[in-house]
């Protein structure tokens, strides 16, 4: 099974001088717990709402004050549309990742592969392996 069978197509983006305010209506909208940063035309970080409320929140800053850019993970790890699942849930489990952004050919963002996208429709086997390696406890 390729990724693109499996992920959730047609994924926005953010600048990094969006206020995580705005992010955080954008999650909210559309039930969603990542938001990827994008700068002239390429990925550069992602905002999750855990990075909302630990590296904004938890100090005290204003929702409208902080933009992507304080509080996002810089670095993007992806995969391709046309992956093997199997490659890409490898790479969540070494990774620790629990959504990963996905590309096509022209490294154009297509879409997002998450846990419940796995769990939806990859086997039992696999989405319990992920789940498994992703929900350990941290050390």
């Amino acid at each position: 099974m390729k990724v693109k069978d499996v992920m959730h197509k047609g994924v926005e983006w953010v600048a990094p001088d969006t206020t995580i305010f705005d992010i955080s209506i954008m999650m909210k909208k559309n039930d969603i717990g990542a938001v990827p940063v994008g700068e002239n035309d390429k990925l550069v970080g992602m905002v999750t709402d855990r990075d909302i409320a630990i590296r904004a929140f938890s100090k005290g800053d204003s929702a409208k004050a902080v933009v992507a850019k304080d509080v996002m993970t810089a670095g993007i790890i992806f995969c391709t549309e046309n992956e093997e699942l199997d490659d890409a849930v490898r790479l969540m489990e070494d990774r620790k990742i629990r959504r990963l952004p996905v590309i096509n050919k022209d490294k154009r963002m297509v879409g997002m592969l998450s846990l419940g996208d796995i769990a939806q429709s990859a086997s039992h086997e696999l989405s319990g392996e992920v789940i498994s390696a992703l929900a350990s406890h941290h050390k």
